[in-house]
Order: structure tokens, then sequence, then C-alpha cells
């Protein structure tokens, strides 16, 4: 799409697929990558086309996290202005996107690039890809939302390892702690992908946007608050055409076709 230089957005079908595009260092955040990331997560939002995002990077990598070299010459750089202004907008939208995620990992997250698929809803990895917390390299602490999802992923222990050892988790080790949902052979990541992707294409888009809004607030809700939450939802879900249709197909004995409304 035009207007984008650090990233390239495409929408084929029902399909958004937002690819970060630095390869030449391994799709580093500089200021433009994070604003334009914002700007397409926005677009794919709106967009009533869109009903499942496709969130990958170009070349060798996923994401590398901060660009440093970017911001080697910056005097006086207010790491928390970065962080209201550039990266947790994004943690932000991704957790309210009323549609899927799908982080499809084709090579190294490291820092913010962790923190980015952390924040995603369903994680595809390739048997290359890696995972790591490399903060604690240059002497900082996790952003960007790694401090909220790792631990609820892989448990205090390993989260605690992964921040203060900057340990590399590879895709298998990745699969069997919880941080992602499934590994593959290189050369099959983008036809796996394609295969989820039409899968939430095709599937009751208001349910599974509800369901990703209750376990948001599963995290920091009691059960009474949830058995409450889950009535309300359901009660939405219950008047959507996609109930109707489930029902009527169900009746019918054929495969249901769902509008997302």
């Amino acid at each position: 799409m035009e207007g984008f230089s650090c990233i390239q957005y495409t929408v084929e079908g029902g399909v958004a697929t937002i690819m970060l595009n630095r390869p030449d260092v391994f799709n580093a955040f500089n200021d433009d990558q994070s604003y334009e990331l914002q700007d397409a997560l926005k677009q794919a939002k709106r967009d009533k086309q869109v009903r499942v995002i496709v969130l990958t990077g170009a070349g060798k990598a996923f994401c590398s996290g901060q660009d440093l070299k970017a911001i080697a010459g910056a005097k006086n750089r207010s790491l928390r202005d970065s962080l209201d202004k550039r990266y947790n907008p994004i943690i932000k939208a991704m957790r309210s996107m009323p549609k899927p995620i799908i982080g499809k990992i084709n090579g190294v997250a490291a820092g913010a690039g962790c923190s980015l698929a952390l924040a995603c809803d369903y994680v595809i990895a390739s048997e290359y890809a890696s995972f790591i917390e490399v903060f604690i390299n240059v002497g900082l602490v996790l952003d960007s939302g790694s401090s909220y999802f790792l631990p609820r992923l892989v448990g205090s222990a390993r989260a605690f390892e992964m921040a203060t050892m900057g340990s590399k988790v590879k895709a298998d080790q990745a699969l069997e702690w919880g941080i992602i949902n499934k590994v593959v052979a290189a050369d099959k990541l983008d036809s796996a992908t394609a295969e989820i992707a039409a899968y939430y294409e095709n599937a009751p888009t208001k349910a599974v946007a509800l369901m990703k809004q209750m376990i948001n607030k599963s995290f920091h809700s009691d059960l009474n608050e949830m058995l409450e939450y889950e009535a309300c939802c359901q009660e939405i879900a219950g008047n959507s055409s996609d109930y109707k249709e489930g029902v009527t197909a169900f009746n019918e004995k054929r495969k249901p076709s769902f509008t997302g409304n």
C-alpha cells in the first residue's frame, strides 16, 4: 500500500497482512516503523472487509526490537516518552483489536519484537524462529507488555530467567513452554499460516472478538465477574447473524457460511 516506507500492508480477501519491512536491520524499530504499524492496525480495524490480521517480518527476522543505531545520536531521549508514544499504543491496539492477529514468526523475535509476538492471539513459528528478551544486555527492563504476557505464558520462574539472563528460546522450546501455538518447517510457514488465516477469515468474527475480550478480562477478574461477563457476551453473540446461520446449518446438516456479523 502507498504511504508506508517501513512496512508493507496488503489485503487479500478478508486477510490483512502487515509485514515489518526493514530487513537490512532485521526489522528493528525506528520511529517511522512504529508509527506506521500503529496506522496499519487502525486501518485494519476500520476495514470491514478485514476479518483476520497476519503480522510478520521481511527477510530472515521477525523483529529485532529497537534500532539502537537509530537513536545513538539522540541526546536526552526519554525512554518513557518512546514507550508512551510508540510502543504502548501498538500493544494496546493489538489487544483491543476486535479481529484475531496471527503472529507469523519467520525468524528472531527479540526485545520489543518478542513483546510484539507475545501480544498476538495465535502464533505460528518457523523451526528457525527464536524468542529473546534482550533488554538486560543493555541494562534495561522488559517493556511493550512483556512483563504482563510472559509470566502468564511461561510462569514466573521461566519469565525471570528469560528476562534477567537474556536466554534464547528456540521455536520447539517456545512451543513446549506455551509461548506459541505451532512450529512448522521454514518452507511450510507460508502455507501453514495461510491455512490458519483462512480458518479465521471464515469464522464467526463477532464471536471470536467477544472471546478475545473475555480472555483479556479474565486476567484481572474473579469467577463471579467472568460468569456475569460471559452472560453479557453470550447475549450479544446470540443476537448475531452468525448464530442464526450456525444453528440453521447444524439443523440442515451442512457447513455454516459465516459472514462475521
